[in-house]
Protein backbone atom coordinates (compact mmCIF):
# COMPACT_ATOMS: atom_id res chain seq x y z
CA UNK A 1 0.00 0.00 0.00
CA UNK A 2 3.24 2.42 0.80
CA UNK A 3 4.54 2.85 -2.65
CA UNK A 4 6.47 6.59 -2.81
CA UNK A 5 6.10 6.56 -6.00
CA UNK A 6 2.38 6.67 -6.05
CA UNK A 7 1.07 10.43 -6.97
CA UNK A 8 -2.57 11.51 -6.22
CA UNK A 9 -4.53 14.11 -8.34
CA UNK A 10 -7.63 15.33 -7.09
CA UNK A 11 -9.82 16.12 -10.48
CA UNK A 12 -12.73 17.69 -7.80
CA UNK A 13 -13.14 20.94 -9.20
CA UNK A 14 -12.83 19.89 -12.77
CA UNK A 15 -15.01 16.01 -13.09
CA UNK A 16 -17.60 17.99 -10.67
CA UNK A 17 -17.82 20.48 -12.78
CA UNK A 18 -19.08 18.41 -15.51
CA UNK A 19 -22.42 18.14 -13.06
CA UNK A 20 -22.78 22.21 -12.46
CA UNK A 21 -21.59 23.29 -15.76
CA UNK A 22 -17.86 24.64 -13.66
CA UNK A 23 -20.26 27.03 -11.98
CA UNK A 24 -18.44 26.74 -8.64
CA UNK A 25 -17.39 30.17 -6.68
CA UNK A 26 -14.11 31.43 -5.90
CA UNK A 27 -14.67 31.18 -2.45
CA UNK A 28 -15.96 26.94 -2.70
CA UNK A 29 -12.68 26.58 -4.95
CA UNK A 30 -10.45 28.28 -2.48
CA UNK A 31 -11.49 26.08 0.29
CA UNK A 32 -11.35 22.57 -1.71
CA UNK A 33 -7.71 24.07 -3.00
CA UNK A 34 -6.51 24.76 0.92
CA UNK A 35 -8.11 21.61 2.22
CA UNK A 36 -6.03 19.68 -0.67
CA UNK A 37 -3.25 21.61 0.49
CA UNK A 38 -3.06 20.65 3.90
CA UNK A 39 -3.82 17.41 3.18
CA UNK A 40 -0.73 16.83 1.32
CA UNK A 41 -2.46 15.56 -2.24
CA UNK A 42 0.11 15.91 -5.52
CA UNK A 43 -1.93 17.86 -7.84
CA UNK A 44 -5.64 19.66 -7.78
CA UNK A 45 -7.79 20.00 -11.13
CA UNK A 46 -9.15 23.22 -11.54
CA UNK A 47 -10.75 22.36 -14.71
CA UNK A 48 -10.76 22.74 -18.24
CA UNK A 49 -8.99 25.24 -20.88
CA UNK A 50 -11.88 25.35 -23.52
CA UNK A 51 -12.27 27.96 -26.46
CA UNK A 52 -14.26 30.55 -25.71
CA UNK A 53 -15.15 30.40 -29.90
CA UNK A 54 -16.29 27.27 -28.82
CA UNK A 55 -18.60 27.82 -25.73
CA UNK A 56 -19.98 31.08 -24.43
CA UNK A 57 -18.87 31.89 -21.45
CA UNK A 58 -22.83 33.57 -20.46
CA UNK A 59 -23.75 29.41 -20.24
CA UNK A 60 -20.61 27.98 -18.15
CA UNK A 61 -18.58 29.01 -15.14
CA UNK A 62 -14.67 30.24 -15.64
CA UNK A 63 -13.62 26.75 -14.55
CA UNK A 64 -14.85 25.61 -18.30
CA UNK A 65 -12.11 27.79 -19.76
CA UNK A 66 -9.50 28.30 -16.60
CA UNK A 67 -8.02 31.23 -17.42
CA UNK A 68 -4.60 32.30 -15.55
CA UNK A 69 -5.84 35.02 -13.88
CA UNK A 70 -9.17 33.34 -12.41
CA UNK A 71 -6.60 30.55 -11.52
CA UNK A 72 -4.30 33.02 -9.25
CA UNK A 73 -7.44 34.31 -7.81
CA UNK A 74 -8.36 30.68 -5.99
CA UNK A 75 -4.62 30.05 -5.36
CA UNK A 76 -3.01 33.41 -3.71
CA UNK A 77 -2.06 33.14 -0.41
CA UNK A 78 -2.34 29.89 0.48
CA UNK A 79 1.29 28.23 0.56
CA UNK A 80 1.13 25.13 -1.33
CA UNK A 81 3.27 22.39 -2.28
CA UNK A 82 0.18 20.72 -4.67
CA UNK A 83 0.66 21.34 -8.13
CA UNK A 84 -2.30 22.63 -10.07
CA UNK A 85 -3.32 21.18 -13.10
CA UNK A 86 -5.76 21.79 -16.09
CA UNK A 87 -7.19 19.49 -18.12
CA UNK A 88 -8.27 19.93 -22.68
CA UNK A 89 -10.35 18.05 -24.89
CA UNK A 90 -8.74 17.52 -28.70
CA UNK A 91 -10.94 19.47 -30.75
CA UNK A 92 -11.76 21.86 -27.73
CA UNK A 93 -8.75 24.27 -27.24
CA UNK A 94 -6.89 26.96 -29.04
CA UNK A 95 -3.19 26.36 -28.35
CA UNK A 96 -2.51 29.77 -28.51
CA UNK A 97 -4.55 30.36 -25.48
CA UNK A 98 -2.07 28.33 -23.41
CA UNK A 99 1.04 30.82 -22.50
CA UNK A 100 4.43 29.08 -21.81
CA UNK A 101 4.58 27.67 -18.30
CA UNK A 102 6.76 30.19 -16.68
CA UNK A 103 4.07 32.89 -17.53
CA UNK A 104 1.33 30.30 -15.79
CA UNK A 105 0.38 29.18 -12.36
CA UNK A 106 -0.61 26.06 -13.86
CA UNK A 107 1.82 22.98 -13.58
CA UNK A 108 0.62 20.28 -15.99
CA UNK A 109 -1.93 19.87 -18.47
CA UNK A 110 -3.60 16.37 -19.52
CA UNK A 111 -5.05 15.91 -23.08
CA UNK A 112 -7.92 13.86 -22.70
CA UNK A 113 -8.41 12.01 -25.97
CA UNK A 114 -10.16 8.67 -27.53
CA UNK A 115 -7.76 6.32 -29.38
CA UNK A 116 -9.19 7.39 -32.89
CA UNK A 117 -7.49 10.93 -32.05
CA UNK A 118 -4.34 10.13 -30.59
CA UNK A 119 -2.24 11.59 -33.29
CA UNK A 120 -3.76 15.14 -32.57
CA UNK A 121 -3.74 14.10 -28.87
CA UNK A 122 0.20 13.84 -28.99
CA UNK A 123 0.66 17.00 -31.15
CA UNK A 124 -1.06 18.93 -28.30
CA UNK A 125 0.69 17.12 -25.33
CA UNK A 126 4.39 17.77 -27.50
CA UNK A 127 3.04 21.54 -27.93
CA UNK A 128 2.28 21.53 -23.79
CA UNK A 129 5.42 20.01 -22.97
CA UNK A 130 7.61 22.57 -25.23
CA UNK A 131 6.29 24.73 -23.23
CA UNK A 132 7.48 23.59 -20.47
CA UNK A 133 4.53 21.98 -18.63
CA UNK A 134 4.41 18.72 -17.30
CA UNK A 135 1.58 16.37 -19.62
CA UNK A 136 -0.22 13.63 -19.61
CA UNK A 137 -2.69 11.68 -22.07
CA UNK A 138 -5.96 10.46 -20.78
CA UNK A 139 -7.66 7.92 -22.82
CA UNK A 140 -11.43 8.01 -22.70
CA UNK A 141 -13.89 5.39 -23.16
CA UNK A 142 -11.40 2.66 -22.70
CA UNK A 143 -13.61 0.40 -22.33
CA UNK A 144 -14.89 0.45 -25.72
CA UNK A 145 -11.88 1.17 -27.22
CA UNK A 146 -10.59 -2.14 -29.85
CA UNK A 147 -7.70 -4.10 -29.30
CA UNK A 148 -5.79 -3.67 -32.03
CA UNK A 149 -6.61 -0.21 -32.27
CA UNK A 150 -5.32 0.31 -27.97
CA UNK A 151 -2.09 -1.14 -28.94
CA UNK A 152 -1.19 1.13 -32.06
CA UNK A 153 -2.09 3.96 -29.91
CA UNK A 154 0.05 3.06 -27.07
CA UNK A 155 3.18 2.31 -29.26
CA UNK A 156 2.41 6.02 -30.95
CA UNK A 157 2.51 7.47 -27.53
CA UNK A 158 5.71 5.85 -26.16
CA UNK A 159 7.36 6.33 -29.67
CA UNK A 160 6.30 9.88 -30.66
CA UNK A 161 4.66 11.74 -27.26
CA UNK A 162 6.41 13.77 -24.63
CA UNK A 163 3.71 12.81 -22.40
CA UNK A 164 5.16 11.54 -18.91
CA UNK A 165 2.06 9.71 -18.02
CA UNK A 166 -0.74 8.02 -19.77
CA UNK A 167 -3.98 6.93 -18.09
CA UNK A 168 -6.45 4.56 -18.32
CA UNK A 169 -10.36 6.61 -18.23
CA UNK A 170 -13.24 4.73 -17.40
CA UNK A 171 -15.62 6.50 -18.48
CA UNK A 172 -18.67 4.59 -18.48
CA UNK A 173 -17.68 3.13 -15.03
CA UNK A 174 -18.12 -0.40 -16.96
CA UNK A 175 -14.48 -2.00 -16.07
CA UNK A 176 -14.08 -4.65 -13.34
CA UNK A 177 -10.60 -5.53 -11.95
CA UNK A 178 -9.88 -8.22 -14.09
CA UNK A 179 -9.79 -5.33 -17.36
CA UNK A 180 -8.30 -2.97 -15.08
CA UNK A 181 -5.43 -5.33 -14.37
CA UNK A 182 -5.49 -6.48 -18.46
CA UNK A 183 -5.27 -2.50 -19.33
CA UNK A 184 -2.58 -1.85 -17.03
CA UNK A 185 -0.25 -4.96 -17.59
CA UNK A 186 -0.72 -4.37 -21.33
CA UNK A 187 0.00 -0.56 -20.79
CA UNK A 188 3.32 -1.24 -18.77
CA UNK A 189 3.96 -3.73 -21.36
CA UNK A 190 4.34 -1.12 -24.03
CA UNK A 191 4.77 2.07 -22.05
CA UNK A 192 8.55 1.89 -21.18
CA UNK A 193 9.43 5.07 -20.45
CA UNK A 194 5.89 6.61 -19.17
CA UNK A 195 4.15 6.24 -15.96
CA UNK A 196 0.34 4.84 -16.12
CA UNK A 197 -2.45 6.61 -14.15
CA UNK A 198 -6.12 5.56 -13.06
CA UNK A 199 -9.37 7.77 -13.49
CA UNK A 200 -12.32 5.77 -12.76
CA UNK A 201 -15.98 6.27 -12.58
CA UNK A 202 -18.48 4.96 -9.75
CA UNK A 203 -21.12 3.85 -12.15
CA UNK A 204 -21.20 -0.16 -10.11
CA UNK A 205 -19.77 1.12 -7.21
CA UNK A 206 -16.03 -0.10 -8.36
CA UNK A 207 -14.20 2.81 -8.95
CA UNK A 208 -12.26 2.21 -5.64
CA UNK A 209 -11.61 -1.14 -5.95
CA UNK A 210 -10.34 -0.57 -9.69
CA UNK A 211 -7.67 2.33 -8.73
CA UNK A 212 -6.50 -0.51 -5.60
CA UNK A 213 -6.36 -2.69 -8.51
CA UNK A 214 -4.64 -0.36 -10.77
CA UNK A 215 -2.47 0.09 -7.30
CA UNK A 216 -1.55 -3.26 -7.25
CA UNK A 217 0.25 -3.77 -10.76
CA UNK A 218 2.22 -0.57 -10.74
CA UNK A 219 -0.02 2.17 -11.88
CA UNK A 220 1.50 5.33 -10.20
CA UNK A 221 -0.61 8.53 -10.85
CA UNK A 222 -4.14 8.10 -9.52
CA UNK A 223 -7.34 10.34 -9.91
CA UNK A 224 -10.05 10.60 -7.15
CA UNK A 225 -12.64 13.70 -5.96
CA UNK A 226 -13.52 14.82 -2.70
CA UNK A 227 -16.62 12.58 -1.70
CA UNK A 228 -16.82 11.20 -5.06
CA UNK A 229 -17.94 14.15 -6.83
CA UNK A 230 -17.78 13.94 -10.79
CA UNK A 231 -20.19 13.91 -13.87
CA UNK A 232 -22.96 11.17 -12.93
CA UNK A 233 -21.63 8.35 -10.57
CA UNK A 234 -19.23 10.26 -9.84
CA UNK A 235 -15.48 8.94 -9.27
CA UNK A 236 -13.05 6.98 -6.76
CA UNK A 237 -13.51 8.91 -3.63
CA UNK A 238 -10.86 10.92 -2.59
CA UNK A 239 -11.11 10.13 1.53
CA UNK A 240 -10.87 6.51 0.55
CA UNK A 241 -8.10 7.01 -1.37
CA UNK A 242 -5.97 8.16 1.32
CA UNK A 243 -7.13 5.97 3.95
CA UNK A 244 -5.87 3.32 1.75
CA UNK A 245 -2.30 4.62 1.11
CA UNK A 246 -1.07 4.40 4.55
CA UNK A 247 1.29 7.35 3.04
CA UNK A 248 2.68 9.60 5.67
CA UNK A 249 2.65 12.96 3.46
CA UNK A 250 -1.48 12.58 3.59
CA UNK A 251 -3.61 13.76 6.11
CA UNK A 252 -7.29 12.90 5.70
CA UNK A 253 -8.63 15.50 8.62
CA UNK A 254 -8.60 18.13 6.50
CA UNK A 255 -10.39 16.18 3.74
CA UNK A 256 -12.90 15.22 6.62
CA UNK A 257 -13.61 18.57 7.77
CA UNK A 258 -14.38 20.12 3.99
CA UNK A 259 -16.52 17.03 3.14
CA UNK A 260 -18.50 18.26 6.60
CA UNK A 261 -18.35 21.99 6.28
CA UNK A 262 -19.03 21.97 2.10
CA UNK A 263 -19.78 18.82 0.22
CA UNK A 264 -23.00 18.01 2.73
CA UNK A 265 -24.89 21.36 1.53
CA UNK A 266 -23.49 20.82 -1.80
CA UNK A 267 -25.23 17.22 -1.68
CA UNK A 268 -28.95 18.93 -1.35
CA UNK A 269 -28.46 21.45 -4.17
CA UNK A 270 -26.82 18.83 -6.53
CA UNK A 271 -26.67 15.15 -7.36
CA UNK A 272 -23.94 12.98 -8.05
CA UNK A 273 -22.91 9.11 -6.81
CA UNK A 274 -23.94 5.68 -6.96
CA UNK A 275 -27.52 5.34 -8.21
CA UNK A 276 -29.38 2.87 -10.54
CA UNK A 277 -29.84 4.64 -13.67
CA UNK A 278 -25.60 4.85 -13.62
CA UNK A 279 -25.57 1.57 -12.43
CA UNK A 280 -27.70 -0.10 -15.38
CA UNK A 281 -25.60 2.56 -18.10
CA UNK A 282 -21.92 0.89 -16.23
CA UNK A 283 -23.35 -2.58 -16.79
CA UNK A 284 -24.25 -2.25 -20.44
CA UNK A 285 -20.89 -0.50 -21.51
CA UNK A 286 -23.00 2.82 -22.39
CA UNK A 287 -22.34 7.00 -21.65
CA UNK A 288 -24.00 8.24 -18.64
CA UNK A 289 -25.98 10.76 -20.89
CA UNK A 290 -29.01 8.65 -20.59
CA UNK A 291 -29.06 8.23 -16.80
CA UNK A 292 -28.52 11.72 -16.58
CA UNK A 293 -31.51 12.84 -18.85
CA UNK A 294 -33.41 10.56 -17.41
CA UNK A 295 -32.71 12.31 -13.72
CA UNK A 296 -33.74 15.28 -15.18
CA UNK A 297 -37.17 14.01 -16.13
CA UNK A 298 -40.44 12.73 -14.66
CA UNK A 299 -40.19 9.21 -14.68
CA UNK A 300 -36.55 9.78 -13.24
CA UNK A 301 -37.42 6.48 -10.49
CA UNK A 302 -38.84 4.05 -13.69
CA UNK A 303 -35.44 1.71 -13.46
CA UNK A 304 -37.47 -1.19 -15.50
CA UNK A 305 -38.32 1.03 -18.18
CA UNK A 306 -35.34 2.93 -18.44
CA UNK A 307 -33.54 -0.82 -18.45
CA UNK A 308 -35.77 -1.82 -21.28
CA UNK A 309 -35.05 1.11 -23.27
CA UNK A 310 -31.66 0.57 -23.27
CA UNK A 311 -31.47 -2.92 -24.18
CA UNK A 312 -34.67 -3.22 -26.38
CA UNK A 313 -32.84 -5.10 -29.84
CA UNK A 314 -29.70 -6.42 -27.93
CA UNK A 315 -31.17 -10.09 -27.75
Amino acid sequence: MFREKIKVLDCTIRDGGLVNKHDFDLRFVRQVYKALTEAGVDYMEMGYKNSKKLFSDKEFGVWKFCEDEEIKKAVDGIESKTKISIMVDVGRVDVEDVKPKKMSPVHMIRVASYVKDIDKAIYLVNNFADKGYETTVNIMAISRALDNELNEALHQLEEESRAQVIYIVDSFGALYQESTEFLVKKFKHILKTKEVGMHAHNNQQLAFGNTIEAIIHDANFMDATVYGLGRAAGNCPLELLIGFLKNPKFDIRPILDLISKEFIPLRERIEWGYIIPYAITGMLDEHPKAAMALRNSEKKEDYREFYENLTAGLD
